[in-house]
């Protein structure tokens, strides 16, 4: 397999990564991550071999088949999609358009000595790479993907570019290559088709190599990450969230490393000078210092990864009720997307929107914010309610030569040059980022712009289509925080469901049933309804039908429209405030147990000759874990405040539910 010894890139001055040493494994399902502009998009090419490494050693066995995403979206305008998805496999491809070719020249005629031999040759080649089931296995990518079987035979040029991507995602699947590097392929894919991205990708039996900025993709398909940090290369074992925590831990490692060595430079200090005049101790102090110059301090190198400040403010608050939605209606050719769409929004509320990929979530939204008219209903907005709105296709809004500086000041154009150029520097666009062409800027770019834009608004109302698409991990995380922070109301659409599980406090959930609209935590909804609209595991239910392979739910639990109050609902909050309670107690067992293990470390480093009749190595490891045993400690400790919090939350709708009352 491909191996990388000693790889270095720079562009001009910057240097990208440099001394990257890596050998993919056999079974090795990396995700490369790091922060933007880190470099992760040109390893993949010098993996691949489109770009050559500055320095260093790239070794590739003779005979590799690697696949990558090819960003080539108008070289098959004039193609059907089926012949695109089998032209990944060039040899396969050609002998089937040479055989029809050759068969429609002849028509009725039979052919000579040597069209019989190329034939038979050309029915080889087919035959030896299931040629004839070509087309019903380039179908079934496709439908993964999300493409209907109506738009295979259509031409290339009909589709939009995000369709496109996934025509060509499929024809590097269908290549069937020993290697695959995938820069983002889940951009522009729904949920269904990011679920079966993720099924396909864990039963791949060789390795593969995948940027994405999605955490919950990186946990479900990666069993390996390679960290880009710091212009060198650090390999992890296990998913995403597991390599966060031993990022944390080795962080906290080195600085209790140069914590202890802090202490022991002040402390051969001290002899030093306690010690130099005396003619008896001269000697010794002479050796200790010595020693102290030989002391290496070690160094924590700082993090890549930059993470935006994004804040959000409201410039007065609304009134309790801040948008009230009645019966809203909306069809396109007379193909009916929305109907009876009514709830209120209250202020406070952090609603998500979620449903199936197709059922007017982003509609939804454009009609409240004004894009598009209803057809019927009304929204009415509450007293004082100002909305800010972010689209999900940024070239709506940024488009054409203005600078990153001028549209934000057109913004809120009674701000000052500082309090401008202060929010640009927040949301990362420093010294001449600034004068860039909005109509140039990459998608993470764009969404940086787009939310420093609300930031100077100060709307008290925040309507966001896909916020966190383009955002590396980094952006996601500032974004959860400040929506959390936020005191005004959100309401959104989003695939991502770490984000969707932290921020939302309300869900509006749209299916082909009706709508529902619950009041709490997306986990909670799941565990009434068991619907996953954020993983895919109820996306594929469409009309009351269940999913291939899926066993049907009785009709009575496929009912909809009950009151909040009824019996399921309040037997759910029931079950969810007793498992809550029982995870409490959990946490709480764990502290006590901590807390009595730094007892007894804390006593052991009390006691009198413990340093003296130690060994400092011996001395080292205990301090280490005592540390590892803090951190654990503290982990604990908060997730406890947290359990506890949401048990309070929901104590008095537990109580409302034991007693048979409306919560």
């Amino acid at each position: 397999m491909i191996s990388l010894s000693g790889a270095g890139m720079a562009f001009g001055t910057q240097v990208l990564f440099e001394n990257v040493s890596w050998r993919l494994q056999p079974g090795g399902h990396y995700g490369l991550v790091g922060a933007n502009g880190t470099g992760k998009s040109t390893l993949l090419r010098i993996i691949a071999g489109e770009l050559p490494a500055e320095s260093g050693i790239v070794s590739r066995p003779n005979g590799l088949s690697i696949g990558t995403l090819g960003q080539d979206h108008f070289s098959f305008d004039a193609e059907r999609p089926l012949d695109v998805v089998i032209g990944g496999r060039p040899s396969l491809h050609g002998a089937l358009e040479e055989k029809a070719a050759l068969l429609s020249r002849l028509g009725d005629q039979n052919p000579n000595e040597a069209e019989g031999l190329r034939l038979a040759e050309l029915e080889a080649i087919i035959a030896d790479q299931d040629g004839y089931t070509a087309e019903a296995r380039a179908a079934t990518l496709l439908t993964g993907l999300g493409l209907e079987e109506g738009r295979h035979v259509n031409p290339m040029r009909e589709l939009s570019g995000g369709y496109r991507l996934r025509v060509l995602l499929a024809r590097t699947l269908f290549s069937e290559p020993q290697l695959l590097l995938l820069d983002e392929p889940t951009n522009h894919l729904d949920i269904d088709s990011i679920r079966w991205m993720e099924g396909y990708l864990r039963a791949f039996a060789g390795p593969f190599v995948i940027v994405s900025h999605d955490r919950h993709f990186l946990n479900a398909v990666c069993n390996r990450i390679a960290d880009l940090d710091y212009q060198e290369l650090t390999l992890y074992h296990g998913n995403y969230d597991q390599f966060m925590t031993a990022k944390v831990e080795a962080v906290e490692r080195k600085e209790a490393e140069i914590s202890r060595t802090e202490e022991k430079i002040a402390e051969t200090e001290r002899f030093i000078e306690r010690f130099r005049a005396k003619a008896t101790k001269a000697r010794q102090a002479q050796s200790r210092k010595k020693q102290l110059e030989k002391i290496e301090m070690p160094e924590i190198k700082r993090t890549l990864r930059r993470f935006p400040g994004f804040v959000f403010q409201q410039r007065r608050p609304s009134g309790r009720e801040v948008l009230t939605v009645k019966n809203l209606s909306k069809a396109f050719d007379g193909h009916p997307v929305l109907a009876g769409v009514g709830f209120t929004l209250n202020r406070g509320d952090k609603m998500a929107v979620v449903g199936p990929n197709g059922i007017g979530k982003s509609t939804l939204l454009k009609i409240i914010q004004g894009e598009l008219p209803a057809d019927g209903g009304e929204t009415v907005p509450g007293y004082e309610m100002h909305a800010g709105y972010m689209a999900q296709d940024h070239h709506e809004v940024l488009k054409g030569r203005t600078t990153v500086y001028q549209w934000l000041q057109g913004q809120a154009p009674s701000e000052t040059i500082g309090t401008i150029r202060g929010t640009l520097g927040r949301v990362l666009f420093s010294g001449d980022e600034a004068d860039k062409a909005i109509g140039n800027l990459s998608g993470g770019e764009s969404a940086r712009l787009l939310l420093a834009g609300l930031m100077l608004r100060r709307d008290n109302l925040l309507i966001l289509d896909e916020p966190t698409n383009h955002l590396d991990l980094e952006g996601r995380e500032a974004l959860m925080k400040a929506l959390c922070d936020f005191e005004g109301s959100v309401m959104f659409v989003s695939h991502d469901r770490h984000f969707v599980s932290l921020v939302a406090n309300r869900v509006l959930a749209l299916t082909h049933e009706g709508v529902e609209d619950w009041p709490g935590r997306y986990e909670d909804y799941l565990a009434a309804k068991g619907e996953d609209f954020l993983t895919g595991e109820g996306a594929s239910r469409k009309n009351g039908r269940p999913a291939k392979g899926e066993i049907p739910e009785p009709p009575a639990a496929r009912e909809r429209g009950q009151p909040s109050g009824g019996y399921q609902h309040r037997k759910a909050k029931k079950r969810s405030a007793a498992k809550r309670k029982r995870r409490v107690e959990r946490l709480e067992q764990e502290v006590a147990r901590l807390e009595g293990e730094l007892a007894a470390m804390a006593a052991r480093f009390a006691a009198d000759g413990y340093y003296d009749n130690t060994a400092w190595e011996e001395v080292a490891r205990e301090q280490k874990a005592q540390q590892e045993t803090k951190a654990r400690m503290e982990t604990a400790m908060a997730d406890w405040e947290r359990a506890a919090a949401e048990l309070d939350g929901v104590g008095e709708d537990a109580a409302d539910a034991a007693s048979g009352g409306t919560p």
